[in-house]
């Protein structure tokens, strides 16, 4: 396996010393990570998951207020999906949340989505072979995801 020793720009942001002092103002806060996060910000966490994963435990677990570890555009869904619960921004190292916004995923949009499907491009080609295998990993991920049903048990 070769590994990279890349991080997350957004993730790595997350500041452990500021996320506990957040903690301290809001104790009954479950704490939400995704798994690009630091591993000091990981052990406080009372859930790491895929945003996904992050977002059906936020709406499904019977618990009120939430810190989110992850970039904030989800915040947005899980406050659609949970208009009554509290969602709280990780923090960075300046004490705000302002870390949290990835340049990139703001590269995004609906309409580049749509010319994307609609014109089937921009294109990716690859060995057939090497395509195989990185379906390997997103699989065992997708396995390894709960079900809304599985979370809504877990979270009873």
């Amino acid at each position: 396996m070769k590994l990279w020793p890349g991080t997350c720009i957004v993730h790595e942001q997350f500041n452990e010393r500021e996320l506990v002092k957040l903690v301290v103002r809001h104790p009954e806060a479950k704490i939400v990570a995704h798994p690009e996060c630091p591993e000091p910000i990981l052990k406080h966490a009372d859930h790491i998951g895929s945003t996904r994963s992050i977002l059906e435990y936020v709406t499904s677990y019977n618990a009120n207020t939430f810190i989110v570890a992850t970039e904030q555009h989800i915040i947005h869904q899980m406050n659609k999906f949970a208009p009554h619960k509290t969602i709280i921004p990780a923090p960075g190292a300046d004490g705000t949340c302002e870390c949290a916004n990835c340049p990139f995923m703001a590269k995004n949009s609906m309409e580049k989505l749509y010319l994307a499907m609609v014109n089937e491009a921009p294109r990716i080609e690859m060995p057939e072979a090497l395509r195989v295998a990185a379906l390997k990993p997103l699989q065992r991920m997708l396995e390894m995801s709960p079900t809304p049903s599985e979370q809504k048990r877990n979270a009873a």
